[in-house]
């Protein structure tokens, strides 16, 4: 009797314990954008990470992107929403200036580790001495290419352009029009809001002489002769050359999708909507250099940061998945099913993805890009616009737009670095 009783003892006491351990799992929350290729990479990475950690659930929040940084400035300060979050690199300053995110832990980023095996871009995402965020994977330019288009203009549909100048000549030979003027299909994407305002910026203001901001990032340098040579250059692919047209089809990567662009700027997350492309088969090349060889590029990134609502057990629980977001094992997932490259220069620069017909060029431009220091991407980005549009619908002197931009977007600098 004695000895069943210290049976059902012992068994109530490892229900005890399970139920103990099982009051004891750990929840976390993770938000990011609506973006399907993400929202599929990151269920996945859930999905492994809660099989290796049984003692921590994540839970995975999306809203669409035009609502996302509301949601979480309104959220974060009530000490609701997300433990960890994803967040445009350009939008640090803004989250660290209003405490929505915490420095990352260096027990488990330590800085000698980050500088060494991750991107050399990764250090925008440094403020006073500690890091804010990590990526799983970064993002560079390249030039897509509709090869069916290629071949139906007598191009070698193997040969994409290298210069700017074969860049040029190809989308002369490539556009279609019909009897009346009317564009039926694009030499050459023209589209500000998408990929080419950071073309403009980082790659062509550089290759024809000049630099976007000074080294410290606290000046406006654009407004200058080769500021205007490079806008020039591009507005004339509209205004003189007529091989492209702004708001053709309403989206650039829209019209190359629909078989009505034969060459687009686009960055490599565009992979995964182009890869569903059944009509034609497309290309990737480098962005064409200058005509004295000088390339350029540009890099971006989204990061995972820890919010400033965790502490104690949930605090470890985020980074720990922190730690496996941005792990060699995690950047290969997304590479595969979103398209972004990995972070980590090891895990990026296998021989196999080198070597990769898609992704190899963007991967060789990570090695010759600029991470632009923006203090409020979303009003940095409209100058930007409103400058385009000044040249494209008001006929604005390049130099006056740019003067104008400049005195526009070194206010919002001014009005930054003076907090």
């Amino acid at each position: 009797m004695r000895g069943f009783r210290g049976l059902v003892l012992g068994i109530a006491m490892s229900i005890g314990a399970i139920a103990g351990a099982k009051a004891q799992a750990v929840e976390i929350e993770y938000w990011q954008y609506v973006f399907d290729a993400r929202i599929k990479a990151m269920n996945e990475l859930i999905k492994r990470f809660e099989a290796a950690n049984p003692g921590i659930k994540v839970k995975h929040t999306t809203f669409p992107y035009a609502d996302y940084q509301t949601k979480i400035a309104a959220a974060v300060p009530a000490g609701q929403g997300p433990d960890v979050v994803q967040l445009y690199y350009g939008w640090l300053d803004n989250f660290v200036g209003a405490k929505f995110i915490q420095p990352l832990p260096r027990d488990a980023f330590p800085h000698d580790v980050i500088e060494k095996e991750f991107y050399p871009i990764v250090q925008t995402m440094k403020r006073d001495g500690e890091y804010y965020g990590l990526p799983t994977a970064v993002r560079t330019l390249a030039l897509f290419y509709n090869k069916k288009l290629f071949q139906e203009a007598g191009l070698d549909p193997n040969k994409p352009p290298q210069t700017l100048d074969e860049y040029l000549e190809a989308a002369k030979k490539t556009v279609k029009r019909d009897a009346a003027g009317n564009m039926l299909s694009a030499g050459a994407v023209i589209d500000m809001p998408g990929q080419d305002l950071h073309w403009w910026r980082e790659v062509l203001l550089r290759q024809m002489g000049g630099k976007p901001y000074s080294d410290d990032s606290k000046t406006v340098a654009y407004d200058s002769e080769a500021g205007a040579k490079a806008l020039n250059w591009y507005a004339d692919l509209q205004r003189v050359h007529k091989v492209g047209q702004a708001g053709f089809m309403d989206e650039g990567q829209a019209a190359f999708r629909a078989g009505r662009a034969a060459m687009t700027v686009d960055g490599s997350f565009r992979l995964g909507a182009f890869g569903g492309i059944k009509t034609f088969e497309w290309g990737v090349a480098e962005l064409p250099a200058s005509a004295d060889g000088k390339r350029s590029n540009f890099a971006s990134y989204w990061v995972n940061a820890i919010t400033a609502k965790p502490t104690g057990a949930k605090l470890e629980a985020a980074k720990k998945f922190m730690a496996f977001t941005t792990s060699p094992e995690a950047m290969q997932v997304w590479l595969d099913m979103v398209g972004e490259l990995p972070a980590r220069k090891a895990a990026a620069e296998t021989e196999k993805n080198l070597a990769h017909p898609i992704y190899g060029p963007f991967l060789k431009a990570l090695n010759y890009s600029q991470a632009t220091v923006f203090v409020d991407e979303l009003a940095q980005r409209q100058v930007g616009l409103d400058m385009a549009n000044r040249v494209f619908i008001q006929n604005q002197d390049a130099k006056a737009s740019l003067a104008e931009a400049a005195k526009a977007e070194q206010a919002i600098l001014d009005r930054f670095y003076k907090k």
